[in-house]
């Protein structure tokens, strides 16, 4: 099986308190992207302009990304500048450019159309329901989103949950969309806009899902450092949609150990700039820190 996923290619300024990278290869469509080829082949869709580094392209190509709708456009490469400070739970974002995401229009081949899996990840809700009217059929419809989304684009985000079967969203975007402080009571609320599962990301206290079936919760991998978070909810959802992509039937079991890819994927991401750790992952360095996990929880 293979994954469809449509979100951003961006080029990223972080400061944390272990340092400074300028105009890095980001954005969700590439940190998911960079997990979630572990385990299925993944076509990627997205813009980026003619300032866009070939140096980043060929190193996506290099890594077996399918980059066929990877659209260059006249214009500026969409940019990010964020600083994370204390506790590094949240950024704090300094400068944002769209550039040509402003007025991007995903256009892929009839054969990807075809693809079962497809993963939303964080751009204009507009344009990730374009982009879901073009795909023929799909199995399973993964949605993440963002609160500039949510203030901004609330009664079309509501729009698209009618049409996905899983919502991830953080802690905070949970409470948000929702207007429920307890996560339980969000999950229920987002639940019934339309998805059959809601996946809530907690950062450094993990993650759970809920379904009208069951409830599922993890903490976070224990990490001795974290130096950069940015893209670490993008990462767990590679890992999450990677493995389900490549089960060849979904139950709650397999659900459970998507979840768990999942935050074994995050726990990887963290420890180091952008994708400077997770470009160089093999599955087999997934499966031993998730063994060692099981240990960790099994009680």
């Amino acid at each position: 099986m293979s994954i469809l996923v449509l979100g951003t290619v961006a080029l990223d300024t972080v400061k944390t308190p272990f340092g400074r990278r300028k105009r890095i290869l980001g954005g969700s469509a590439a940190h998911f992207s960079m997990v979630a080829r572990l385990f299925t082949d993944v076509h990627l869709v997205g813009v980026v302009g003619k300032n866009f580094p070939k140096i980043h392209v060929d190193f996506l190509k290099k890594k077996k990304i399918v980059l066929d709708s990877l659209i260059s456009s006249a214009g500026k490469t969409f940019e990010w500048e964020g600083e994370y400070k204390g506790d590094l739970n949240t950024a704090v974002t300094l400068r944002t450019e769209l550039g040509v995401l402003a007025t991007f229009k995903p256009v892929i081949s009839n054969k990807q159309r075809k693809i079962k899996h497809v993963f939303l990840a964080n751009v204009d809700p507009d344009i990730q329901n374009y982009f879901l009217s073009k795909v023929d059929s799909p199995q399973l419809v993964g949605l993440d989103s963002m609160n500039f989304w949510i203030e901004h684009k609330r009664s079309s985000l509501l729009r698209l949950l009618k049409k996905v079967d899983i919502y991830v969203a953080n802690d905070q975007e949970a409470r948000h969309l929702s207007g429920e402080h307890s996560l339980i009571n969000a999950a229920k609320y987002l639940h019934s806009r339309g998805p059959k599962m809601i996946l809530i990301k907690k950062g450094e206290h993990g993650a759970f899902l809920f379904s009208d079936k069951f409830i599922f919760s993890l903490p976070a991998y224990p990490i001795h450092r974290v130096i950069d978070p940015t893209g670490a909810g993008d990462t767990f959802a590679g890992g999450f949609m990677g493995y389900l992509a490549r089960a060849k039937k979904i139950t709650a079991e397999k659900l459970k150990k998507a979840v768990a890819y999942g935050v074994i994927a995050a726990s990887f991401n963290v420890e180091a700039f952008g994708v400077e750790r997770t470009h160089s992952l093999k599955i087999e360095d997934l499966d031993y820190r998730l063994k060692k996990f099981r240990d960790y929880v099994l009680f």
